[in-house]
């Protein structure tokens, strides 16, 4: 005899885990936290954009082993592993993009300045977005696997050129995490980790979910083609 209710429990312990961390996250950004001293509370963006940086770095990082292990062992399941990894990944570029935009406006007093480590991170969703582009340029599986691994582990390398342009580059985004500690106020400190720990959480769940569709959809292709076959040959 199964036991369904132990199934789904052991299945979705994780989701009730991120459920609480995401309270916390958000407790420590809007009420534990205090205001910053020259930007207020519009410096609570930061710990979205610093978690969904965190996120997006993982995330690729799974993109990255997923299409080298496709190169190698040619199995569809690392495909299936690239591709959901790389759509989550492009939307948490997309968040870092436009939580650094509204950032930049109050500190900069500009929506948008060509700094390295901005350019570097548009550079690298445009590339990712080409990569979405490219797993739908054709119907030939084989192909389109190739073709995405080779572009994701090239655009890869653009990933630790972002983090490390604000230390090396002449660039005004301020360097968060230095040799000499973390420049933020204990609270802020601790608001800043608990968000990066959240949207870690998030980025699996969303790479989970799109993982068993295009599981799916890949089981749902053999079906078909197993039944075109017969037809074909008569």
């Amino acid at each position: 005899m199964t036991k369904p209710k132990a199934r789904v429990w052991t299945g979705t312990w994780w989701l009730w885990l991120m459920a609480a961390i995401w309270v916390v996250a958000l407790y420590l950004n809007f009420i534990y936290t205090p205001d910053a001293r020259y930007l207020l509370s519009s410096e609570r963006i930061f710990y979205v954009h610093m978690g969904s940086a965190t996120a997006m770095t993982f995330v690729y990082g799974v993109t990255f082993v997923a299409s080298i292990g496709y190169l190698w062992r040619r199995g569809l399941a690392w495909d299936r592993w690239a591709a959901a990894s790389a759509e989550v990944g492009t939307l948490l570029t997309t968040m870092v993009l436009v939580s650094g935009i509204i950032w930049g406006r109050t500190a900069w007093g500009s929506w948008w300045t060509w700094d390295p480590t901005i350019t570097t991170t548009l550079i690298l969703w445009v590339l990712f977005l080409g990569y979405l582009l490219l797993r739908d340029w054709t119907d030939d599986r084989e192909r389109r696997a190739r073709y995405a691994a080779v572009l994701a582990i090239v655009a890869f390398f653009l990933v630790p050129l972002d983090y490390y342009a604000v230390y090396f580059l002449k660039s005004i985004h301020p360097a968060v995490i230095t040799t000499h500690g973390v420049n933020l106020a204990p609270s802020m400190v601790l608001a800043m980790l608990v968000s990066m720990v959240a949207f870690l959480f998030l980025a699996a769940a969303w790479i989970l979910i799109r993982l068993r569709l295009l599981t799916a959809e890949d089981h749902l292709v053999e079906i078909q083609d197993r039944l075109r076959t017969p037809l074909d040959s008569l």
